[in-house]
């Protein structure tokens, strides 16, 4: 099991890097684990975080990728709903990466 070290706390990492407790997330984790992955968190990421929150939140699971493009085309449109624009911000792996930094497991049917 790895460590996140955030200031004074070490928060517990699985072995693919996701949060060991869901209630260890925080914006702040979330940057931190996001600049593990080379990425400065935007808006657009934000977004799209605050989208799957609220999919686990709805359905108790994180999406893999398809189910996550139609949930994103639904609640933000198709500009936003599609592969490429989820691949851009994720590096093209948008359910995994995206999950992650939300602070929810690994989607189950992602390798």
């Amino acid at each position: 099991m790895s460590m996140l070290s955030l200031g004074e706390r070490q928060i517990p990492l699985d072995k693919d890097g996701y949060l060991v407790d869901r209630n260890d997330w925080s914006p702040e984790v979330a940057e931190a684990l996001a600049a593990q992955e080379g990425l400065t968190l935007t808006p657009e990421h934000w977004e799209i975080l605050g989208l799957l929150r609220d999919f686990y939140a709805e359905f108790q699971l994180s999406p893999a990728t398809r189910p996550l493009i139609r949930y994103a085309a639904q609640k933000l449109g198709p500009e936003k709903g599609n592969s490429l624009h989820l691949n851009a911000l994720f590096k093209g792996t948008p359910a995994k990466l995206a999950a992650k930094l939300a602070g929810l497991p690994k989607p189950t049917n992602c390798l």
